[in-house]
């Protein structure tokens, strides 16, 4: 049994560590009680700034969402204030076109001037004309209505414009609509 109570006073005093912990159980609790507040004060913040980040972006969201609508439908104010003008010249001649007048070179003079200040609208945004006559025929701006046998031009050049082209900024709006230019067939007799 000696050998026991030697054992014994050997675990003692190998962990006198223990023997002074279990005098102070407080302040474990004590120091255990204020971490946790402090770690559940930086939860709250932490908390607090991840909601109003949500906020946030929610709110810079919906202003991007009311900013491209408004832009879409405002895209055109710009070049319809400046078309303004030319409608207003439009009834202007209109208005000066009576039977009773019969002075068609007012008229003709009023629409040169109309179509003038239009041609100028459309250059002011970069609206610019396609019109290819003698030109090789091109399908990223052409639009072939028909082929026409002409011995005077090379091949695939555009013969005539039925309706010119408009590009914007170099963007195709509208191809240019256009009688192309083949080699004359062997003569049928």
């Amino acid at each position: 049994m000696a050998d026991k109570e030697n054992v014994t006073e050997d675990i003692v005093e190998e962990r006198p560590e223990e023997a002074g912990s279990a005098a102070r159980p407080e302040a474990d609790a004590e120091n255990l009680t204020a971490l946790l507040e402090d770690a559940r004060g930086k939860a709250d913040e932490h908390w607090d700034q991840c909601v109003r980040l949500q906020a946030e972006l929610e709110n810079t969201r919906k202003r991007a969402e009311r900013d491209l609508a408004s832009a879409h439908k405002f895209a055109l104010e710009r070049i319809a204030g400046e078309l303004l003008p030319v409608r207003d010249s439009m009834e202007m001649g209109l208005q000066a076109a009576v039977p009773e007048s019969g002075d068609i070179a007012r008229l003709r003079e009023g629409m040169e001037l109309t179509l003038q200040l239009l041609t100028r609208v459309l250059e002011k945004f970069e609206i610019r004309e396609v019109n290819p006559v003698d030109e090789p025929f091109n399908p990223e701006f052409h639009q072939a209505m028909s082929l026409q046998e002409r011995a005077d031009m090379p091949p695939n050049t555009v013969a005539t414009v039925v309706q010119k082209g408009y590009t914007l900024h170099g963007r195709l709006l509208r191809p240019a609509m256009v009688i192309v230019s083949k080699p004359p067939g062997p003569a049928n007799d």
